[in-house]
């Protein structure tokens, strides 16, 4: 089957050759989808795109008039398909539905750990010759309350890991996960769990339920001077509100990797050019926020696995088959 895979990286080539073992014909692009763009995909079958990519409506008619029957997403959130759109043409769109929780709830407690204990300042004075340790005063983990808001498999794999360092653990989900609670965690209305939690951890798809599900209101329920981890998607935190609650020391720490505007940033190189984006560039001037580019996931582990989940979302549709990875309105 011809595949044309956009956004590549060397590892994203890297990955998918080995899993493919030459049952599809892949091309490797690394440009993003776009209206400019578009017409190299005319004459595949198939587009393998990744979360910085442009799938709306218009974008799906065009692939749909150059021959393209299948999005296989290199990913998990769907956010930026136009599901009804590509569900008209009879367009099918499958997804990678999991890979390695554990890459993303392991990145999470090191987003913890860095803010808490300021490692990335502490590394900075260092190559400085600076040895002093006054503004690195940190916390101890233990006995701290974290809220974990998505309790999915991400985290479940977090829960365990807060678990064993001695967190008091508190979740909100709509569909509880007896594995968590098996752990201690207690459940709670979403606002309460702001007020009780030391450290929110954020593990949500994106949606318009959870779309700014972190706005200037619940922000200020947190206790002061809590911390808030965002690894799941950008647009679940208010980027204006999340700036003021800063300004204020409403939130102390902030742990980003994941930035509701990220699509003209991020999985590229801006580093010969001025970023226009004011609202991240404030994000970046303050001390106590850490924010990285979109690599929580970004594993040996996670990349194994999404690219034969891939791989297999070809062969299956191919071949006429469905699988739980199908996606529809």
């Amino acid at each position: 089957m011809k595949c044309l895979v956009t956004s590549a990286r060397p590892y994203d080539r890297d990955a998918l050759d080995q899993a493919n073992e030459s049952r599809h014909e892949l091309t490797y692009v690394e440009a993003s989808l776009s209206r400019e763009t578009a017409g190299m995909a005319r004459g595949f079958a198939a587009v393998c795109p990744f979360v910085d990519d442009c799938l709306d409506a218009e974008m799906i008619d065009i692939l749909f008039q150059g021959g393209t029957r299948l999005l296989a997403l290199r990913s998990t959130g769907y956010n930026h398909v136009d599901l009804s759109a590509a569900s008209r043409h009879g367009m099918a769109v499958m997804r990678v539905k999991e890979y390695s929780p554990h890459s993303v709830a392991e990145f999470a407690v090191g987003m913890m750990l860095t803010l808490n204990r300021r490692l990335h300042r502490a590394w900075a004075r260092v190559r400085d010759g600076n040895f002093l340790l006054d503004g690195l005063l940190g916390f101890d983990m233990y006995g701290k309350t974290v809220g974990i808001v998505g309790t999915g498999k991400i985290g479940l794999a977090l829960a365990r890991i807060l678990s064993g360092m001695g967190c008091r653990l508190l979740g909100f989900d709509s569909h509880p996960n007896s594995d968590c609670e098996a752990l201690g965690m207690t459940y709670l209305p979403l606002e309460e769990l702001l007020r009780q939690s030391q450290i929110v951890s954020l593990h949500l798809p994106l949606n318009d339920a959870t779309f700014h599900l972190m706005n200037s209101d619940r922000l200020s329920l947190l206790p002061r001077g809590a911390m808030v981890i965002n690894t799941s998607r950008g647009g679940l935190v208010e980027t204006s509100a999340l700036i003021e609650a800063l300004k204020s020391g409403q939130v102390g720490y902030a742990g980003l990797d994941v930035y509701e505007a990220e699509t003209s940033l991020y999985f590229r190189n801006h580093a010969e050019e001025v970023i226009a984006d004011d609202s991240f560039e404030r994000l970046l001037s303050f001390p106590n926020v850490l924010v990285t580019g979109h690599q929580a996931f970004f594993t040996r582990e996670a990349l194994a696995v999404i690219a034969r989940t891939t791989i297999d979302n070809l062969s299956d549709f191919e071949a006429g088959r469905s699988n739980e990875n199908a996606l529809v309105p």
